[in-house]
């Protein structure tokens, strides 16, 4: 027994289920039995799932709040040769959850580090889309101020490969609002609460999912935007990002009166005139 806390300890990244708990392969459930101790993102939701697998082991509370603190504390467990299984509420760790310092810590002092397969909300949600797969990016979530969401969309817009994103149900709205302007009625699919009781599907232009969903009372549960891919920039139009800029613009160039200006601007856009006009419209409340 002494000869073998001689040696430092492994870091098992476990990928847990982000709904259904069936889907959680062998593996995960053998490490999450064997390890010394599991650090979990939130210590109540784990315990859940260890529970339903009669699965009792002693848990560290690892979060984005104590990440810094709490990755120093597991890899002095870890030197100690004591095995440690890593898992998030939900998915697979260090995926937009905590994790990437501790696996960057480990790499650096030379400690084992062993992912294991399993769950992820953005390659489930992006698979069921029926959106090109060959080559995509995964943009983690927008930013919250819709200043800077736009300017992270501005620096997407180009990209060619298929997006995934992830967004909170009380954003949503804004974000597709501002991914419509600045990207035009692309091909989207907002998968919500994957793997759930309530798991939903809305396909279609980004232009007709916000129709869909700005209709409701209330947005509720875990999300994943995934959004076909732009054209090369050599290709893009190159249009002001906001509609009230392009209507400015368009007018002024043309000296069409602003009805007609605006109709030029929509189908310039790809978007309807109704669209482009309630665009127009928030722009001036801002």
């Amino acid at each position: 027994m002494a000869g073998e806390k001689e040696r430092a300890g492994t870091l098992f990244l476990v990928a847990t289920p982000i709904g259904n708990l069936e889907d959680i392969t062998l593996r995960a459930l053998r490490v999450l039995r064997e390890a010394d101790c599991i650090a979990c993102e939130d210590t109540r939701r784990t315990l859940k799932l260890l529970s339903h697998y009669g699965i009792r082991r002693h848990l560290e509370s690892h979060h984005e709040h104590n990440e810094a603190e709490s990755a120093a504390r597991l890899l002095g467990l870890l030197r100690q040769g004591k095995d440690i299984a890593l898992a998030t509420d939900a998915g697979t760790p260090a995926i937009s959850d905590p994790g990437q310092r501790l696996v960057a810590a480990c790499r650096s002092a030379g400690i084992a580090v062993v992912p294991l397969p399993g769950p992820s909300a953005a390659l489930a949600a992006l698979t069921g889309s029926g959106m090109a797969t060959d080559a995509f990016l995964f943009a983690g979530f927008l930013p919250s101020r819709s200043s800077q969401r736009r300017k992270r969309l501005q620096e997407l817009s180009s990209c060619p490969e298929t997006l995934v994103l992830y967004e909170a149900p009380h954003r949503l709205i804004a974000s597709l609002r501002d991914a419509l302007e600045i990207l035009g009625p692309r091909r989207a699919c907002v998968a919500r609460e994957l793997t759930k009781i309530h798991e939903e599907w809305l396909h279609g232009g980004l232009d007709d999912i916000l129709h869909v969903l700005a209709s409701r009372d209330r947005i509720q549960g875990e999300i994943t935007l995934v959004i076909e891919g732009g054209e090369p920039p050599a290709t893009r139009p190159a249009w002001p990002a906001s509609v009230s800029e392009h209507l400015a613009q368009e007018m002024g160039r043309t000296g069409a009166p602003r009805k007609e200006a605006l109709r030029s601007v929509a189908r310039q856009r790809g978007i309807s005139r109704r669209v482009a006009y309630q665009m127009w419209m928030r722009e001036k409340e801002i």
